[in-house]
C-alpha cells in the first residue's frame, strides 16, 4: 500500500507523521486491494478557529475511490474525526459489494484518476481557481450515485450507459437523486 501525506499551510512534524501513518496501517485490516492512500493535511484561514485545520483521506481500490473530509481545531482532532468518516464509507463499500455478490452481479464502478489542481496564485472573485480532469467511462445512473456517495460529493458526471449521453446525476434535498441529460 503507498501512503502520500500531503500538507499545505502547516509544518509535518515526526509526531504527526507516525500518527497518520499508524492510523492509515489499519486500513488493510478491512480492504486488502488498496492501491494508495492519500492524506491531506491543510490549515485554512477560516473565520471561525474550531475549523481551521483540515484532514482529507482519499484510497483508491480498484474500480474505487472513497473520500472523506473533517475540518476541527486541532489537526490531530481533524484526522480522526475524517478516519471514523472513512470507517464508515469502508463500511458502506463493504457491504454494497457484498450485496453484489449475493445478488450476482458484478460491481462495474469506473476509477476516474484525477490530476492535481491548477490554482492561480491570488484568485479574484468569479475567477476558475481549479480544474479537474477525469477520464469518463460509461456506467449506469445506479452505479453513479453509488460513486457519488462514496465519494461524497453531492454531483457526479458520467457516461450514461444506457443511451451513450453524458449526463450528471445529483442529490435533492429530500435525500433522493435528480438526473440532468442535455438536449442537443
Amino acid at each position: 500500500m503507498d501512503v502520500q501525506i500531503y500538507n499545505r499551510n502547516l509544518e509535518l512534524t515526526d509526531r504527526l507523521n507516525e500518527y497518520v501513518n499508524t492510523k492509515v496501517e489499519k486500513f488493510t485490516r478491512y480492504l486488502s486491494d488498496i492501491e494508495n492512500v492519500r492524506v491531506e493535511l491543510t490549515a485554512t484561514h477560516a473565520r471561525d478557529a474550531s475549523r481551521r485545520m483540515v484532514a482529507q483521506v482519499t484510497i483508491r481500490v480498484p474500480r474505487t475511490i472513497l473520500r472523506a473530509e473533517e475540518r476541527s481545531g486541532d489537526i490531530f482532532t481533524a484526522f480522526d474525526a475524517v478516519m471514523d468518516k472513512m470507517y464508515r464509507r469502508i463500511k458502506r463499500y463493504k457491504g454494497r459489494q457484498l450485496d453484489r455478490r449475493m445478488e450476482g452481479v458484478v460491481a462495474k464502478e469506473e476509477l476516474f484518476p484525477e490530476t492535481e489542481p491548477e490554482e492561480s496564485e491570488t484568485p479574484s472573485a468569479g475567477e476558475i481557481v481549479r480544474v479537474k480532469r477525469f477520464e469518463v467511462s460509461s456506467i449506469t445512473p445506479g452505479e453513479a450515485a453509488e460513486q457519488m456517495e462514496l465519494l461524497g460529493h453531492y454531483f457526479y458526471v458520467f457516461l450514461d450507459g444506457t443511451d451513450g449521453q453524458l449526463s450528471i446525476i445529483y442529490r435533492r434535498e429530500d435525500g433522493n437523486y435528480g438526473l440532468i441529460k442535455p438536449v442537443y
